[in-house]
């Protein structure tokens, strides 16, 4: 028998880097993630970057923007409430955001963010001019999405109501509702465990270490910085490849391609 570490509670897709995203009770995946998630991003021009709100100077302001997948393709509703296709809003967001951008549809060789140091972000202000960090995204992830590391994000509630925000600063695919008891992070220690969501079988990769968009203005959702500082105090752990990081949540790739649900169970493959 699988031992079962809890039930899905909820589904998210991205379809724009970096822009509030959906809600949804069904989830395609396939060998690169989940079908639709993080599918476009914006490029700065200027310096071929990708943009995101990770660093909070020049992108923060995306998070005012929210897009869904529809027919025809992504549509991205803008700070003044109307709607546009995302192949449209190139000019409307280059002037939102003070900085000419390029919708993107396949993630380049190489595609790279800036991330300044989030706790200096915390601060120094979200303005400060921090010498940011310049990593590549998707190092873990086959395909073109953009990724920040691995296929799919996933987060427990354990880990959530230890924090006390909501799921949506942490930006994941899948939130895991734990059983009654379950301790905070408890993610940690499913690092290269396998786990079977519904048809979906997932490898666990990587413990998420948490950048400065937690803590940023949501849509109408105000600043939250306990979203970075008590993982910061209470969760600094060994990334692979990245050091000793505040964390929570984890990626996974994908092993075995299906689709999920809300209200399936979480079960580990191994022991």
């Amino acid at each position: 028998m699988a031992a079962v570490g809890g039930v899905v509670s909820a589904l998210h897709r991205y379809p724009v880097k970096s822009m509030l995203g959906e809600d949804v009770v069904q989830l395609e995946v396939d060998a690169h993630g989940a079908v639709g998630d993080r599918a476009l991003a914006l490029i700065d021009t200027a310096t071929g970057k990708v943009a995101t709100a990770k660093q909070p100077r020049w992108w923060r302001s995306l998070l005012r923007c929210s897009a869904v997948c529809a027919d025809g393709g992504v549509r991205v509703r803008l700070p003044d409430g109307q709607w546009r296709s995302a192949d449209e809003v190139d000019d409307v967001l280059s002037a939102l955001l003070g900085r000419t951008v390029a919708m993107a549809d396949h993630r380049p060789a190489g595609a790279a963010v800036e991330r300044p140091d989030p706790e200096r972000v915390l601060s120094e202000g979200l303005d400060a001019d921090i010498d940011p960090a310049v990593l590549e995204i998707a190092q873990g992830a086959p395909g073109g999405r953009f990724v920040d590391h691995s296929s799919l994000h996933l987060i427990t509630t354990a880990t959530l109501d230890e924090i006390g925000v909501e799921a949506m600063r942490y930006r994941p695919n899948i939130v895991i509702a734990t059983p009654a008891g379950c301790p905070a992070f408890v993610e940690n220690g499913w690092i290269g465990r396998r786990l079977r969501i519904g048809s979906v079988h997932l490898e666990a990769t990587l413990p998420t270490p948490r950048c400065s968009v937690p803590t940023l203005e949501h849509g109408d959702s105000g600043r939250e910085p306990c979203a970075l500082r008590i993982p910061a105090d209470r969760n600094r752990v060994e990334v692979a490849g990245f050091g000793v990081l505040p964390c929570a949540g984890f990626y996974a790739n994908i092993v075995q391609p299906g689709v999920l649900h809300t209200g399936d169970d979480v079960e580990f493959l191994d022991r």
